[in-house]
């Protein structure tokens, strides 16, 4: 299992960077579509959806709605990042009073509509922060803070996760993780801004406070990306989205975290105007 981890790791990481980095705009938006058109049939399967024809028919609308969204003009674009704000509020609900949101949850039709709202968002939230004139470091920091806090939610909890975060839905977080992966998330956030940020610039102590909140933010949703994976993970009895990664798991494992952080990562930076401030 290490092993084919690893593998899939060294195989991918190469691939993510070239996407997130290298690929112009319209390779960007097509790859990234790619992903979520494949994180979307890993979610109707969640769903509960297991007749092929209608899984080709949500795909296609997807398909046609990521199009879509593509040629958005900018001020619509703020408004489907907000609604995506918004619907992570309403499942930072149902993950804390689970399992009494059963009922909230639904059948498939609900199902299938929260996977519209978890990945629209997300897709439109990258595109955004891919055309910004400040796009290189915004990616890279968003990429750095999940990653960060990943690491140290995972090594901190360990050491001394005794209160868990949401025992119902993912008995392996707790407070101390969540604690530990905050602090280390704006530790190496910070060091990817000064790395980053373009030769001569200095950013003022405004601009550093307001990274500091967009950082805690942002680790706070994408905690609550992977939490609500899992609950709909839990509702449909599976351990993983599918066996598409060997040792991952799925593409939804590895982007729920994203799914989350982006679009609140994406607003801030809107409403904000960082880093030119």
């Amino acid at each position: 299992m290490l092993r084919a981890r690893v593998l899939t790791a060294g195989v991918l990481l190469p691939i993510a960077l070239l996407v997130l980095f290298v690929f112009p705009e319209d390779a960007f938006a097509f790859s990234v579509g790619l992903i979520v058109l494949i994180g979307a049939w890993e979610w109707i399967r969640l769903s509960g959806v297991v007749n092929r024809l209608v899984t080709l028919n949500l795909l296609i609308i997807l398909a046609g709605t990521l199009v879509w969204s593509y040629y958005l003009p900018l001020i619509h674009v703020s408004v489907l990042l907000s609604i995506g704000c918004i619907f992570w509020i309403g499942a930072a609900a149902l993950v804390i009073i689970y399992p009494r949101s059963k009922k909230q949850l639904g059948g498939r039709r609900m199902k299938i509509g929260f996977g519209l709202l978890v990945l629209i968002p997300a897709y439109v939230a990258l595109l955004y922060l891919r055309r910004h004139e400040a796009h290189m470091l915004l990616i890279a920091l968003l990429v750095t803070i999940i990653w960060a806090a990943d690491v140290g939610a995972y090594f901190v909890g360990r050491q001394f996760g005794i209160t868990k975060l949401a025992p119902h839905v993912s008995p392996g977080k707790s407070w101390a993780g969540l604690v530990g992966g905050m602090v280390v998330a704006l530790i190496v956030g910070m060091i990817c801004v000064l790395i980053v940020q373009p030769a001569g610039q200095f950013f003022s102590p405004i601009a550093w406070s307001i990274l500091i909140a967009i950082i805690a933010m942002t680790v706070v949703f994408s905690v609550l990306g992977d939490l609500f994976e899992s609950l709909i993970k839990r509702e449909q009895g599976v351990k993983d989205s599918s066996s598409l990664l060997p040792g991952h798991g799925g593409v939804m494992d590895r982007i729920d975290s994203l799914t989350a952080a982006a679009p609140i990562f994406a607003f801030s930076v809107f409403v904000t105007g960082w880093p030119v401030l």
